[in-house]
């Protein structure tokens, strides 16, 4: 172990302050909540057998990393390949309420009805993006990370991160911009 401290007290700075976005993660790799908390309690018991291991540096990178490693063993095993999931509608009715309701409060239930709208279109367009840019866009638009922290997850160079980044903004705006 590299640091002093005892592994569940080292788990509990390095993993726990990203669970949020450990779930949105797994959420948008998996199309479900019910899914994503497989998926994130199976990388938090990887990421609490590995924490001797954890060398520092970006803390939520690394459990990121663990996530989306875990979600593709994951789906590999219990989801068919040619089934293509675009997302539980839950998730979308969760999201949308929530964005709903600050909407409501600043404006008239049309803008609300609208915000709602909106919401649920730029998230099945998301959904319909090729799984590479897919990817990408959502852990630089959606997780925030960096194109470094990205391109060591994928493994794949910083342009290539660019790039499939830049296609997936150019394919979401294309599609959205049809829609209107």
């Amino acid at each position: 172990m590299l640091s002093g401290k005892v592994p569940a007290e080292r788990f509990g700075e390095v993993v726990l302050p990203h669970l949020v976005d450990a779930m949105s993660l797994a959420r948008w790799l998996t199309g479900n909540a019910a899914d994503a908390e497989d998926v994130v309690q199976e990388a938090c018991l990887k990421a609490h057998a590995g924490i001797g291991t954890y060398a520092g540096g970006n803390a939520r990178a690394w459990l990121l990393t663990i996530v989306r490693n875990v979600s593709y063993t994951w789906l590999a095993r219990n989801r068919p390949r040619n089934l293509v999931v675009v997302g539980d509608l839950a998730d979308l009715d969760e999201l949308s309420s929530t964005r709903e309701m600050d909407a409501v409060r600043a404006d008239s239930p049309e803008a609300a009805l609208i915000a709602k709208t909106d919401t649920a279109v730029l998230e099945a367009a998301i959904a319909a993006l090729p799984h590479p840019f897919r990817e990408v866009l959502v852990l630089r638009d959606v997780n925030g990370l960096n194109y470094r922290e990205i391109a060591a997850m994928l493994g794949v160079p910083i342009g290539t991160v660019m790039s499939r980044l830049s296609r997936a903004r150019g394919v979401l705006t294309m599609r959205l911009g049809a829609q209107r």
